[in-house]
């Protein structure tokens, strides 16, 4: 994009910053909810925009629409919840606590989620009476027209929204301009970057989702087909392109864990892999480019160590699901964002916990375990923002907060919680008119 395009845009959210800050809650709820019903009626298209755009099989690309959509109310009950304003009267004065909006929020999306992700800055940065700028991915720039032009028709409000389209050097100009946060969902790289070109202004907040080497640990489990269901789930789901899909597969040596891997390589059998226009519709489409492709199946072909699941290339874009028996200290600590899975073996949980520690990201873990204590075990010991029992690592519920540690974040979790940055606390000291307080300092010809 020209800069002086991305000026005028910038521009226009700067003229409506003002305005929507002063707006009522009540009337930025009402505007939000108009777009609900937008994006309620045009969700069929969304959902064939996404496919089309990234390769998504239509029931995730529908899936992704039904939680962008349900992400408004969410949104609203969370800014209500976390940002009440509140007064105590103390005997000099009523102190109060309220919550402004930080002013002009540039939002950075991902590809994956093209809709979900951005949105999930997008919906809290407004309710709080934020402006924003929407620099999507530059591969799935349709579905960002589409929610631009959807935003349009239901609120007549283009200077609260501006989308911006572009590649990184689009994304390096926006964070020139005098904006007041920066909200990224993606990778790694990417995110050190924005720290590195906002170091000098610490008046920009910062808030990072990035990636993950997401360990699932499998100990004792009495039902292995619901345990290789849900490591299908956590793995290979949207083609493992998804910031919580597990990575490392850590299972127990011995008879027990040799049955569940038995289970879990059936299961991948009967796992279809095909194009998005397919029907009966595959359960993993396309992954997001030839180049990526490229990538996912070169890290498996030149991984150390023992193929159990050899991963093969059914298009430019197709991939099969790819499982090596590795030693742990022969992995990368590098995501790869495809349908690629490192197992290690391990003799009991707590070196299972050590595994799951051994790497620089914290994003998710989960273990699948029938006991209690295993669970609470490895709650206490694992390192990571969102800690899972017997659940997938991904499907992460908006209802709470969602955010890694590490180098997986910077602690500004988002879903529930991401009115925490889009906003900050304001304490005031009120009195109706000045007056003399009760205990003076000495020292002083005042009259009481």
């Amino acid at each position: 994009m020209k800069l002086e395009t991305l000026e005028n845009k910038f521009d226009l959210v700067k003229q409506g910053a003002e305005k929507l800050a002063k707006e009522s809650l009540t009337k930025r709820i009402d505007l939000l909810n108009q777009f609900h019903e937008h994006l309620e009626k045009r969700k069929d298209e969304f959902a064939q925009t996404i496919s089309d755009e990234i390769g998504k099989p239509l029931w995730d690309s529908k899936q992704e629409v039904q939680s962008t959509i349900a992400k408004i109310a969410i949104s609203i009950e969370a800014y209500k919840n976390r940002c009440q304003e509140t007064f105590r009267e103390q005997r000099s004065a009523r102190i109060a606590t309220r919550f402004k909006p930080l002013g002009i929020a540039a939002v950075i999306g991902p590809f994956n989620f093209p809709l979900h992700l951005p949105n999930g800055h997008i919906i809290p940065a407004l309710i709080a009476g934020n402006t924003v700028l929407f620099k999507p991915s530059e591969k799935a720039q349709k579905t960002a027209e589409l929610y631009y032009q959807t935003w349009l028709e239901a609120t007549n409000e283009p200077t609260y929204l501006q989308v911006v389209q572009g590649g990184a050097d689009t994304a390096e100009q926006l964070l020139t301009l005098p904006i007041d946060s920066v909200l990224f969902t993606g990778s790694l790289p990417v995110g050190l970057k924005i720290l590195e070109k906002l170091a000098s202004k610490p008046q920009i907040l910062v808030a990072l989702e990035m990636g993950g080497m997401n360990p699932l640990v499998v100990t004792e489990v009495s039902d292995l087909h619901a345990a290789s269901f849900l490591t299908i789930q956590s793995a290979f789901i949207t083609s493992g392109q998804r910031c919580t899909c597990a990575r490392k597969l850590i299972v127990l040596e011995g008879p027990k864990g040799d049955a569940f891997l038995k289970e879990l390589l059936h299961m991948i059998s009967t796992l279809k892999v095909g194009l998005h226009t397919e029907r009966p519709e595959p359960f993993m489409g396309e992954v997001i480019s030839e180049a990526s492709a490229d990538h996912i199946f070169k890290a498996f072909n030149e991984q150390k160590g023992k193929p159990i699941l050899k991963m093969e290339r059914l298009g430019p874009r197709l991939l099969t699901p790819g499982i090596i028996e590795v030693n742990s200290f022969d992995i990368k600590d590098e995501e790869v964002f495809g349908p690629l899975l490192y197992l290690v073996r391990v003799k009991d949980l707590n070196e299972a916990i050590r595994e799951a520690n051994r790497t620089k990201y914290g994003l998710v873990a989960a273990i699948f375990s029938d006991k209690v204590d295993e669970y609470e075990h490895f709650f206490y010991n694992v390192r990571a923002g969102v800690i899972n029992w017997n659940t997938a690592t991904t499907g992460a519920s908006s209802m709470a907060p969602f955010g890694g540690i590490k180098m997986s974040g910077n602690y500004r979790p988002s879903a529930s919680y991401a009115t925490d940055y889009c906003s900050y606390p304001v304490a005031s000291s009120e009195m109706a008119q000045v007056q003399i307080p009760l205990q003076i300092p000495p020292g002083l010809g005042v009259k009481k």
